[in-house]
Formats: structure tokens, sequence, C-alpha cells
């Protein structure tokens, strides 16, 4: 079978070029691409069941991101030295992509589809999670599976006032602005990133600045299947029994649920019980329909949902009034603690009308930070935020199997919020893991966890330039009647029933990180412009909460902290302090429990000490000062002796620093036998009377120290 193989290019601003290929790789697929851009390059494969899929209360899209070690040439680490489960970074990068293309996928297609991203080989400076969802819209384009695209994703970055899209990775740390846009070619899908305290125009300019490439990306998609002649041929869908019911029991159930929604209840459980009296009130006439027409129970919900989803979204597009009462841009009522947990190094408290977040701090030495080995990056990090979503936290039973992607996923974006107000870690020392567990969650439990891990972190005494607050965005489009109504501070409801999810995270100063989600094909600008500023509000109120209940960070860290400090030595120290084969430094943690690091730096040794309080890191630091201390001339030690010789004796005056005592140094008498005069062990008063400046040898007397008179008193007592 001869192949037959289509590629289309795109060329950036900067004439580097991307290359879309398909009918090489993979061909059993429903459809397979290779993305390529200088030598990193992607393979991108989608496959859909013919029937649809039944139980499934979601559309069953499942997508997979995987990082082959052989593409960096590298083996992975660990016992098995082959590629296992997902790591974070691949999770994130897969999350990215589904969140952009799920929206696309028709209403009611139900058949399981599978996406399958591979980066089969690197390269340093084209980092590949910009390249991935191209990958897997072009592989969607060339087959069959319905699908309302294409879409593409980029980063766009700026850096001293320029925009860059898709930049060599060593540009990317310099950026002040670095996003991850997804679009079509007519609106925005999703945003996801971190700046450096950036203004709501700045940003809007950067998503505008993708947006344009965007454009080119899906043009030259649309070139790839027309090329191969795809024709799209919708898969079967779900299928329910249908029903026909009364219109007038539709608007009875209609005006119930409207007023049970225009009551205003702020408690989820009693909104849930007052929703749940109207479809009981009407179950008899309900059951009786679906008996006569044997009526799916699962149409019968959706049915019911439906209705209800209605009724809330009408009631905040014609009276401006939400589910729990509250306004447009209202924010939940606030109740934020700090140092709830005595024993930890840092605690928080933040509660949000019904989501609350318990964040700590700890903190940890440098043998604590997490070690990162991926197939295109290796090295450490020294800040961590983990979020854990426990079952109870919505009234329901879940098994602990291990952190989730969305649980990954919201840890992440609360991790890179805070990150720019830590100080830099030439001054923080510690390693730092916050943790949050969502005790309870009604929407925005990963904005929860900003406030409450900016709060936690002031109260352990860390020198953070501000605080960072969070809110999260919903949205209320009608597409018909051409209007909508932007939410602040969602309800998990309002995120379920609405059209966005967009979390904003930001100082006073500025925007920190954001993430937005669409549940519909887009948003225009003008609509996100009113969600970023309406979200500046928001963020402003709950930023000044947060002031109230601690304004800056604790000047010092707590009691029962542990310790650390940094000092540098001389880079000839550096082998006294390890001594041989680490004798001398395993013995200082051994003797104190310090732990201590040491690396070279700018020509200079860096050591750090680690200890669980001040008494054991003062200890550490004795012994290390007394090793890298210079010896002075002129100066008197007490010294040690070590060997005695017909000449004279060796004896150590300062740790790891020997010096002879020359025979006609030790009194002022001639000695015969030295050996009946000192002995091994013996400790005694010296002075340090000169270093040889050729050898570095040190020449001790102790005579110096005695009058003549002395001398001869100690010799006539042998």
């Amino acid at each position: 079978m001869i192949r037959k193989i289509v590629s289309k290019t795109i060329t950036l601003p900067d004439n580097r070029i991307i290359t879309i290929e398909t009918g090489k790789l993979a061909t059993q697929a429903n459809g397979s691409v290779v993305v390529r851009m200088n030598n990193t390059m992607l393979l991108a494969t989608v496959v859909a069941k013919e029937g649809p899929e039944e139980g499934f209360c979601f559309f069953p899209l499942f997508v997979d991101y995987q990082e082959k070690f052989a593409a960096s040439g590298k083996i992975p680490g660990g016992f098995l030295k082959r590629e296992g489960r997902l790591g974070d970074h691949e999770v994130l990068i897969a999350r990215l992509v589904d969140r952009a293309i799920r929206p696309l996928f028709p209403k009611k297609f139900n058949s399981e589809v599978q996406v399958n991203i591979s980066l089969i080989s690197a390269d340093n400076e084209v980092a590949p999670d910009a390249l991935a969802a191209l990958a897997a819209s072009s592989a969607l384009a060339v087959s069959s599976i319905p699908f309302n695209g294409p879409i593409s994703e980029v980063r766009v970055i700026r850096v001293n006032g320029d925009l860059f899209i898709n930049p060599p990775s060593s540009l990317i740390q310099s950026a002040d602005i670095n996003l991850i846009v997804a679009a079509t070619d007519d609106s925005v899908l999703m945003v996801e990133g971190e700046m450096n305290e950036v203004q709501e125009s700045e940003m809007l300019a950067a998503i505008r600045f993708a947006h344009e490439s965007i454009k080119l990306h899906c043009q030259a998609q649309k070139a790839l299947m027309e090329a191969v002649g795809i024709q799209k041929s919708p898969l079967p869908i779900r299928t329910l029994a249908k029903a026909t019911y009364d219109p007038a029991l539709r608007q009875a159930i209609y005006a119930d649920m409207y007023a049970v929604a225009k009551e205003g209840i702020p408690s989820k459980p009693l909104r849930q019980e007052a929703f749940a009296a109207v479809e009981e009130r009407y179950g008899e006439q309900l059951a009786k329909n679906q008996a006569e027409q044997e009526v799916s129970p699962a149409y019968q919900e959706a049915f019911l949902f439906e209705i209800q989803k209605e009724a809330v979204r009408n009631l905040i597009l014609n009276e401006g009034i939400r589910l729990d009462g509250r306004k447009l841009n209202q924010v939940r009522y606030i109740e934020s603690e700090i140092d709830y947990l005595p024993s930890a190094h840092g605690s928080a408290l933040f509660t949000r009308g019904e989501t609350q977040s318990l964040t700590t701090v700890t903190f940890g030495s440098k043998f604590d930070e997490q070690i990162i080995d991926r197939a295109m990056e290796d090295g450490y990090s020294r800040f961590m935020l983990h979020y854990n979503f426990p079952g109870f936290s919505t009234g329901e039973i879940k098994p602990n199997r291990g952190p989730s992607r969305r649980e990954i996923g919201h840890g992440n974006l609360a991790m890179r919020a805070l990150k720019p107000v830590l100080p830099p870690d030439e001054e923080m020392l510690y390693t730092i893991r916050l943790v949050s567990d969502i005790l309870e969650s009604n929407g925005s439990s990963s904005m929860a966890t900003v406030c409450a891990g900016s709060l936690a972190l002031m109260d352990a005494g860390i020198p953070v330039k501000s605080h960072v607050a969070g809110i999260a965005m919903g949205l209320i489009t009608d597409p018909v009647k051409d209007r909508f109504a932007v939410l602040s501070d969602i309800l998990g409801d309002e995120d379920h029933l609405g059209d966005m999810d967009f979390k904003v995270t930001g100082t006073s100063n500025g925007i920190t990180a954001c993430q937005m989600d669409m549940k519909v094909s887009g948003i225009s600008y003008e609509i996100l412009e009113q969600a970023l500023l309406q979200a500046k509000e928001g963020r402003l109120h709950i930023f000044q909460k947060m002031v109230e209940t601690i304004a800056a960070p604790r000047s010092e860290c707590k009691l029962h902290a542990p310790s650390i400090i940094s000092i540098e030595i001389e880079k000839e120290m550096i082998g006294a302090i390890i001594g041989p084969g680490g004798k001398i430094i395993q013995e200082i943690q051994k003797d104190t429990g310090a732990s201590i690091d040491i690396v070279e730096k700018n020509n200079l040794g860096i050591i750090t000490i680690f200890a669980g309080n001040q008494n054991i890191l003062q200890k550490a630091l004795g012994r290390v000062n007394a090793i890298v201390a210079k010896p002075v001339v002129g100066e008197v030690y007490m010294g040690k002796v070590k060997s005695v010789l017909n000449y004279g004796a060796f004896v150590e005056f300062m740790p790891g620093k020997d010096g002879l005592l020359h025979v006609s140094e030790v009194r002022w008498e001639r000695i015969e036998d030295l050996e009946k005069v000192l002995e091994v062990g013996e400790e005694l008063q010296i002075k340090l009377i000169g270093i040889d400046p050729k050898t570095g040898k040190y020449r001790l007397s102790r005579k110096v120290l005695l009058s003549p008179q002395e001398g001869s008193l100690i010799a006539a007592g042998g």
C-alpha cells in the first residue's frame, strides 16, 4: 500500500516553521498527524468508538500527553527505567488540550473519544506544550470524528515590552507575561498562565496578539483537511426514548423552579431540597407520563435538569438575581483566620460562603527539594503547593486514590499565582511546601486555596511582597437575544449551569495568574474585558479582607519552626569542612542533629545549615566557624597534643589545624626527652608565633606564655 502523505506549513512572525504532516504514521487511528517545529516532534492520534456510550453524564473524552525519554536522548530514572504513570507536568499539558477541544464536540455526540499526544523528538529551545493542542486538533481535523474546529493553542510571552509567539525556551524565564491561549479562528476558548502583576489591558493585548497567530494555524488545518479530502460523517449519537410533555406541565414546573431560584436561598443543601420539592410536587404526573410513553429515566432526568437550568439562567439574565440572592458582582461573605494549627510552621483557614480551605506551610531544607526528572528538564523545585479535594467537602463518598487530574491542575494554578510574590532563592533558604485541604466546596475552591495560601505564607513569616487574592468569574449568555451576564465569585451550580469558569489571581498591583475555561465555542473580547474588570473589583475586595486578617508577614518565623542560615567561605575551605571521605561533615551532623549542604558558587563555598531550633543551629555553626576560621599570628589557643617526636610535638590548636611545637619552644629550660614532658592527648595553651610563607605550616610556642622563672619551676616539677 502506498501511503498518501500530506503536509502543510505555518510560518511564525520570526520566520520559524511549523509543519503538520499526516498519512505517514499511525494510519489505523481515525486520525493522526506529526507536528514539527525545529527538532521538536509530536505524534497525535485520535480514535472514537463507533457506537454511543450509555451511562456517562458527561462527554467521554480522554486526553493523554506523554514525553518519551528517548526523545531527548535520556534513560528514565527510578528502578524500572521506563516511562510509567504520567507525571504532573504531563497531566497539566493534557488538561490544556482537553479544556480547549472539549467545548467543540457536538452536544449530542456521545461516543468515547481518546486523544493521545506523544513527544517523540525534543528540542531544548522548543517547548512542546504550546504545540500539543495544534497536534490534537489537526488529528481530529483529518479524521471523520465530528468536531467543530479547528482550534489551536500558542504560548505568548512579553519580554521588555515585546510580545513573542512560541518563543525559544531560554527566553521564557525573562518574561513578565507567560500565557497559553487557545482559540478558534474567530473566538477565544481558553487562557492559562502566569504574570508578574500586569494590568488587565496588558493581558488583553497579549491574548489578541496570540489570537492572530492562532488564525494562521486554523487556516493551515483547513488546507490540510481539503488536501486530505476528509468528509465528516457523524458517528451514531446517543438516543434516549423520546417523550412529549404537556406544555402546561412544563410551564408549571418552570414557573415553580424559577420561583425557587428567585428566593435566593444561600444554603446549597436547602436550595437542593427546594428544587427536589418541585420535582416531587409533579412526581405523580411525571411518573404517569413515563409509564405511558416508556420514557427512559435518564431522559426524564435530563428534561428536569434542562428546565432548572433554563429557569436559573433566565432569572440571572432577566432580573440580575443569582441562586443565593447575590447581585452579579457581589462576593460571598468572607471569614479568614491565621495560626489556626499550633504545630504547623504556618497555617490559615479561609472561608468564602460554603467554600473553605485549610492551608498549611511546612519548611524543609535543601534535602527536601522536589527532584525533577523529565524528558526535557532536570533539576529541583523548592516551592511546592498541593491541593486536596476529599469527597466529604461536597457531602459525597469518594475513596482516596491519590490526586486526580483536577487536583493536580488546581494545585498548579495556585502555585503559579503565589510564586511571583515569593522572595528570590538567595533570600529565602527554605524549601517550602503548601498543602490546601478543601473542607467545604461550593465553587472557587482553587481561588480559596490561593487566598489561604497567601495568608499562611505570611503567618509563617515568609517575606512575601504582597497578598495574592483570587476570584472565579462565571458567564451566562443568550445568543438569540444577544445578551450576557458576568458573575463574580461563582457557586458550584453557576459553574455547572453556566458558560465560563474564569479564574483570576493577583495583588493590588496586578494579575499574577489566570485560567479560563469555556463551555461554549468561545467568547468575544467585549465579554473578556468586562470579566477582567469585574474580576479586578472583586479581587481587590477579597484582598482587603485578607489584609484585615494579617497585613504583612510576621517579622520572624515561629519559635517551633526550623532554623536555617547560609554563610560564604573560601573555596579552599570546602575540603576541610567535608573532611576525608566526608568524615568531618558527617561528624558535625551526627553530633549536633543539623543538616549541612555545601555548594560551590562564584568561586566561593556556600554552606547552608538547617536545624530543628536555634540551639542546634548555633552548635553546628560554631563547629563550622571553628574549621573555617583563619589562624592569627600572635593569638593564644588551647591546643591538644596529637603526637610527640624527638624534635617536637604536633598540636591541634584549631579544628583540622595542626602546628609544630618545637622542642625548643616548650619551655625555657633544655629538654633531653620530650616524651617525659608531654604526652598525647594533653591539653595546653600555646601561641601561634609564625606561618611559613612557602609551606603554610604553623609554628607554635608554649614558652613565650611562661616567664623564665615559671619555666624553671615547670622543669623542676618534671
